[in-house]
């Protein structure tokens, strides 16, 4: 079909109304279905497009991220637990679904389960009759929002883990959490496995082959089996895979096929063209540093600008985003994380209210026929689309624009369960009677969301498929104007023990860039040549004042950076000169390099300081490089 003018549409249309009505016509086959598909559970899955990821356990109270397996279950406290609010939260960010984390690696467990003392049976909370699973997943099915759970493999409690028994122990854990809490939309098994731990008081290092230990296999079939509408995360035949890193920013282009192979990291950020297997990638980052809640962290909540560009990064290329929202100690999400949720609700729910293209006329070189018109990419309707006849792989699809429809905004979407059939392709825009191409990319998926710079009221915007494997099926091509979060201004901390490092100065350091290290931004990373012998890593401070330090926090990177590695330990010396120095406190991180969790170390006793020095003789592992993301500060309490 050749492009005709809206009014020769109209006329067209008029005319035909006059005519006799014709008989219907027979619906045009579909096209065959391309490569790995979707399943129905994946299908609706891809659907979902974000949720929430909850860390909450006894991590909370003990300021850790991987807590060792010997913690009282007594310090599992909230003073004011509060599930109906944490729903708020996640819906006010727009989050369509909630993933609570039920035991982490430590081995705690939030609900009163009869298969080990270390649980919340065993902790102050209601006296010991408390279930925090039970009243998330009540909350959630109060507000409508579908529920999931994560479930670590890892247990650092557990006297048996690393033998036969503990396997079966962990498949009663699953049957109890796929069994009492209703319907679960995702089980979550984290990759973490095997390493240092209490073990039942044992105090070893425990080894596994985690494919063959578990046998996932036959996990996920447990699950599929008493959840059969749950999607499972992470190794080889479950629903979903990682994106590879804890940053929120999938590859571009990301492909959700992937080789029939256990999962390979530098594979599953960008996945595999034309893989054998449907493993789409769902792409996990907190709103804060570490998972869990730590007061010292409230000034590097992430802002709304940065979530914007974060769905940007996953949504927008075709992922879904699990962003993690951690309860404080009271059992709340802190006040500063919902504003900042809610301002970035409220400018993804603005900005895509109303589609922009409605009214537009489609188009195209090409089309299928009866019940696969251009039009189709109009309806609103994810399960119809417009597709080309066989054989037609590059088809061009125009929408004919109201006068002054002004956007900034393009999303497009494939209908996968035909299969990911475009390979690359360009949107253009007609201004002032010629065609500038806005945008060219690889992958469209699930969907691809496109930003301009500034918006533009073109006569015509098109898609143009530069290469594919198949027919085209293409469901959606969507306009919108951008709408800004409203800003959040930034605070320091609820903690009053937390200093302001912003006040701080860099005085001198053995590389450059060392003041990344105090701008409260987990994404920024002082990095340079790992120390040798004799030539250690150092950076130096001023404090701007001089209060009775307590201690320091070492952040290290999350990014996942090849050839680069965290400290392995430290020697903090204080001074209130600059030119005199005393010893502060000397040591190794624990566990540094895979936990990649904020270090927080206590001097013995609190002295006045206005200077902080700190060395690195070596890195935790071997690397070319040496990477620090922060360092802070505390006073002792009052």
């Amino acid at each position: 079909m050749t492009e005709l003018s809206r009014r020769t549409l109209i006329a067209t249309g008029l005319a035909a109304s006059a005519l006799p009505a014709a008989p219907a016509l027979a619906r045009t086959a579909s096209p065959t279905p391309f490569g790995a598909v979707p399943t129905p559970r994946q299908w609706r899955w891809h659907g979902r497009e974000q949720y929430a990821f909850v860390h909450f356990s006894i991590n909370t109270f003990t300021d850790k991220e991987w807590g060792f397996g010997d913690e009282d279950p007594k310090l599992f406290d909230p003073s004011e637990f509060d599930p109906d609010q944490i729903v708020a939260a996640a819906k006010a960010g727009g989050l369509e679904g909630l993933i609570l984390t039920a035991k982490h690696h430590d081995g705690f467990c939030l609900w009163p389960t009869k298969l080990t003392e270390h649980c919340i049976r065993n902790s102050p909370y209601k006296g010991g009759k408390g279930d925090i699973v039970r009243e998330m997943a009540d909350a959630c099915r109060r507000a409508g929002l579908p529920f999931g759970l994560y479930l670590s493999p890892w247990d650092r409690n557990h006297a048996e883990y690393g033998r036969p028994a503990y396997v079966d122990y962990y498949r009663a854990q699953l049957t109890e959490l796929c069994t009492r809490y209703g319907r679960l939309f995702e089980v979550w098994f984290d990759g973490a496995n095997g390493g240092d731990g209490y073990y039942g008081g044992a105090r070893e290092a425990r080894k596994i082959d985690a494919p063959r230990y578990y046998d996932w296999p036959s996990i996920v079939a447990l699950v599929h089996k008493l959840q059969p509408d749950a999607c499972t995360f992470d190794p080889l035949g479950a629903d979903i895979r990682w994106v590879g890193n804890e940053d929120g920013v999938a590859g571009d282009p990301c492909w959700p096929t992937m080789p029939d192979k256990p999962y390979d990291q530098k594979e599953g950020n960008s996945g595999v063209r034309g893989g054998a297997i449907w493993w789409p990638a769902e792409t996990d980052v907190s709103i804060r540093p570490g998972w869990f809640y730590h007061a010292d962290e409230d000034s590097k909540v992430k802002s709304p600008e940065r979530l914007i560009r974060l769905y940007d990064e996953s949504v927008g290329r075709g992922t879904n985003l699990n962003l993690n929202i951690p309860p404080d100690r009271r059992g709340r999400i802190p006040d500063q994380d919902f504003r900042i949720l809610k301002s970035f609700g409220d400018a993804v729910r603005a900005t895509f209210a109303r589609d922009l293209a409605k009214g537009a006329v489609a188009h195209a070189s090409h089309s299928r026929g009866t019940g696969f018109a251009p039009a189709r990419v109009l309806d609103g309707n994810r399960e119809t689309y417009w597709a080309s006849p066989d054989g037609v792989a590059t088809p061009t699809l125009t929408l004919d624009l109201q006068p002054g429809t002004r956007f900034d905004v393009i999303r497009l979407r494939e209908y996968l369960p035909l299969g990911v059939r475009v390979t690359r392709f360009a949107v253009d825009a007609e201004i002032d009677g010629g065609w500038r191409t806005l945008a060219e990319h690889e992958c469209i998926s699930a969907q691809r969301i496109i930003r301009l710079d500034a918006p533009i009221a073109p006569r015509r915007v098109r898609l143009r498929v530069l290469e594919a494997r198949a027919c085209p099926a293409i469901s959606e091509f969507a306009l919108f104007h951008a709408v800004a979060p409203v800003p959040v201004p930034p605070i320091v901390s609820t903690d009053p023990t937390v200093l302001d490092v912003t006040k701080w100065k860099i005085v001198s350091a053995s590389a450059p860039g060392a003041e990344k290290l105090l701008d409260n931004e987990a994404a920024s990373i002082w990095v340079q040549a790992r120390p040798m012998p004799g030539a250690p890593a150092r950076v130096t401070m001023d404090l701007g004042a001089d209060p009775m330090l307590a201690g320091f926090s070492l952040t290290p990177s999350r990014q996942v950076m090849t050839g680069a590695a965290p400290p392995k330990g430290y020697v903090a010396e204080t001074s209130l000169d600059g030119t005199n120095w005393e010893p502060a406190a000397a040591g190794e991180f624990s566990n540094i390099a895979y936990a990649l969790s904020t270090q927080r170390i206590a001097f013995a006793t609190a002295r006045p300081a206005r200077f902080l020095r700190l060395t690195f003789a070596e890195a935790a592992v071997p690397a070319a490089r040496l990477a620090i993301a922060g360092i802070g500060g505390f006073i002792s309490p009052r």
